[in-house]
C-alpha cells in the first residue's frame, strides 16, 4: 500500500514537474519575445545602426560640399569640414547618454529625442525642441524629394547629351520626378517604423558609398586629364566671380549646406531606441556614432577637396551634375542618389509618422479606424497589418512634402537653411543643456564656460547660414517661375 501511494506521489510528482516545466518554457518564450518595456524585443546592433547613421548623413549634402569647399576657398572650406565634424561626434557622443534616465543602463527608455529632452529639461524647451525638430524632419524630407529631382532630371540629361551632342538643348522636367518619387514614398510609408527600414537602410547607406566613390573618381580622372580650373585660398573672388554681397551671402550659405550635411542629431534617440538592450545602447550608440561620422567625414573630405579641385570656384552645386561622361557611370551615380534618397526620406520621416499615430492612438483609443489592423497576406512575403489610419495620414504627408517641394525647388538654399535650423537647437544646445544637467556641471566653472562658449559660437554660426540661405531664397524667387523647374 505504501507503494502505490509512493508510486502515486512520484507519478504526481512528475506530472507537477512537467506542468511546471511547460508553463516556465512558455512564460520563458513570451519574456525573450519583449523587452524589459512591454514592447517587442529589439534587434538592432552596431551594424544596422552605423547603416542608419550613414543612411541619413551621407546624402544631398554631400553633393554641395564641392560648392561650399569653392565659396569659403582652400583653408574655410577645409577648416569648416573638420570643424563640424568633430562638433558632431561630441555632441552626438553626450547624446547617446539620454537614451535612458536616470541610469544609462537600467533607467527608463526615452524613445523619442523629444522625450529625452522633456525627461531632461521639461517645460519650454521641450516645446521649442519639438518645433526644431520637426521643421527638420519636414524640412528634411522636402530637400530629399529636391534632390532626387535633380538625380533623376541628370540622369535625362546626360542620357540626351550623349545622344545629340553637347550643343542640345537638353533639360528634364522637375515636376514630374518629384511626382514619381511622391508616389514611391507613399508606398513605401507603410512600413510601420523605423525598426523595419534596417534592410532598406543597408540598401542606401551601400548607394551613398557607390556614388560617393564614383563622384570620387570622376573628379580624379577630370585631375588627370588635365583640367585644372581656377582655385584660391578665399574662394570664389569678387569682382571676377561674384559680387561683393554674392560672396557674404553664399559663405554664409555654404557654412550652413556644411552644417545640413553633417545633421543626424535629431533622429539619434530613435535610432538607439533600435538597439537589444545587451550590450548597452549607449555603449553601442557610441560606437556607431563614431563608425558613421568617421566615414562620412573621410567621403566629405574627398568630395568637398577633389571635387574643388576639379571644377575650381565654378563648382556646380551638385558636383555630380558637372559630369557628362562617361555617361552611362554619371546615369549610374545618379541612379544610385535616388535609390539612396528613397530610403533617407523614410529615415527621416518615420519619427513623423510615429509621433502623429502615438498621439492619435491616445486621443482615439477606441476608434477602428485608428487602431485596427487588417491582416493581408502577401503571398511568399509575409503578413501585411493594414491601417487606414496610417494609410492616410501618411499619404497626406507625402503629398505635402512633394508639393512644397515642387513650390520651392531650390537646391543649395533650402539645404543651407535647413542646416542653419537645425544645426544650433539639435546638434549643439540640447545635448549640452542635458549632459550640463545629468552630470551636474557646477554653473560658472571652467567646463561649464566651455561647453556654453562652444554652443554660443554654433549659434552665430547657424544664425549666419539662416541669413544667407533666406537671402539667396529671396534672391531665387525674383526669377522663379512656379512649376517651370527643370533641371
Amino acid at each position: 500500500m505504501n507503494v502505490d501511494n509512493n508510486n502515486n506521489h512520484e507519478r504526481s510528482r512528475s506530472t507537477s514537474d512537467q506542468n511546471f516545466s511547460i508553463e516556465d518554457v512558455e512564460s520563458s518564450d513570451k519574456s525573450n519575445a519583449f523587452d524589459d518595456d512591454g514592447r517587442v524585443r529589439r534587434t538592432g546592433t552596431l551594424m544596422t545602426a552605423s547603416a542608419h547613421i550613414i543612411t541619413a548623413v551621407i546624402g544631398s549634402g554631400v553633393l554641395s560640399l564641392a560648392w561650399a569647399v569653392a565659396q569659403l576657398g582652400w583653408i574655410a572650406g577645409t577648416l569648416a569640414l573638420i570643424m563640424f565634424s568633430v562638433i558632431t561626434l561630441f555632441t552626438s557622443s553626450l547624446l547617446a547618454n539620454f537614451y535612458r534616465f536616470p541610469d544609462p543602463i537600467t533607467g527608463t527608455r526615452n524613445y523619442t529625442y523629444m522625450q529625452a529632452v522633456e525627461t531632461y529639461l521639461g517645460g519650454r524647451k521641450y516645446r521649442f525642441c519639438g518645433i526644431a525638430q520637426y521643421i527638420n524632419l519636414v524640412g528634411s524630407s522636402i530637400g530629399y524629394t529636391i534632390t532626387t529631382a535633380f538625380g533623376i532630371g541628370a540622369i535625362k540629361r546626360a542620357t540626351c547629351i550623349h545622344k545629340n551632342g553637347h550643343t542640345a538643348a537638353c533639360h528634364a522636367s522637375n515636376e514630374l520626378s518629384m511626382l514619381i518619387f511622391g508616389v514611391v514614398q507613399i508606398v513605401l510609408s507603410q512600413i510601420p517604423n523605423i525598426s523595419k527600414l534596417s534592410g532598406l537602410s543597408v540598401i542606401a547607406a551601400i548607394m551613398s558609398f557607390t556614388y560617393s566613390f564614383i563622384g570620387i573618381g570622376l573628379s580624379v580622372s577630370r585631375i588627370a586629364g588635365g583640367e585644372h580650373p581656377k582655385t584660391s585660398i578665399t574662394g570664389v573672388e569678387v569682382g571676377v566671380d561674384v559680387t561683393s554681397e554674392e560672396k557674404i551671402v553664399r559663405c554664409f550659405q555654404a557654412l550652413g549646406n556644411i552644417a545640413f550635411a553633417y545633421a543626424f542629431s535629431q533622429i539619434l534617440i530613435e535610432i538607439q531606441d533600435t538597439l537589444k538592450s545587451s550590450p548597452p545602447e549607449h555603449k553601442v550608440m557610441k560606437k556607431a556614432t563614431t563608425v558613421g561620422v568617421t566615414i562620412t567625414t573621410f567621403f566629405y573630405m574627398l568630395c568637398g577637396i577633389l571635387g574643388y579641385i576639379a571644377f575650381g570656384n565654378k563648382a556646380p552645386g551638385n558636383f555630380l551634375t558637372g559630369f557628362d561622361e562617361p555617361f552611362w557611370l554619371v546615369d549610374f551615380a545618379n541612379a544610385c542618389i535616388v535609390v539612396h534618397l528613397v530610403g533617407a526620406y523614410q529615415v527621416f520621416s518615420q519619427p513623423v509618422f510615429s509621433s502623429v499615430e502615438e498621439k492619435s492612438r491616445k486621443w482615439w483609443p477606441e476608434t477602428a479606424f485608428v487602431v485596427k489592423e487588417y491582416p493581408i497576406k502577401i503571398p511568399f512575403l509575409c503578413t501585411f497589418k493594414l491601417n487606414f489610419f496610417r494609410v492616410v495620414s501618411r499619404s497626406l504627408y507625402v503629398t505635402a512634402t512633394t508639393t512644397l517641394s515642387i513650390i520651392f525647388p531650390f537646391f543649395n538654399d533650402i539645404l543651407g537653411l535647413l542646416g542653419a535650423l537645425v544645426f544650433w537647437p539639435l546638434a549643439v544646445y540640447f545635448p549640452i543643456e542635458m549632459h550640463i544637467v545629468q552630470t551636474r556641471v557646477l554653473s560658472y566653472s571652467m567646463k561649464w564656460w566651455g561647453l556654453k562658449v562652444l554652443s554660443g559660437a554654433c549659434l552665430i554660426v547657424s544664425l549666419l547660414a539662416a541669413a544667407g540661405s533666406v537671402r539667396g531664397i529671396i534672391i531665387e524667387l525674383k526669377t522663379y517661375r512656379p512649376f517651370m523647374s527643370v533641371s
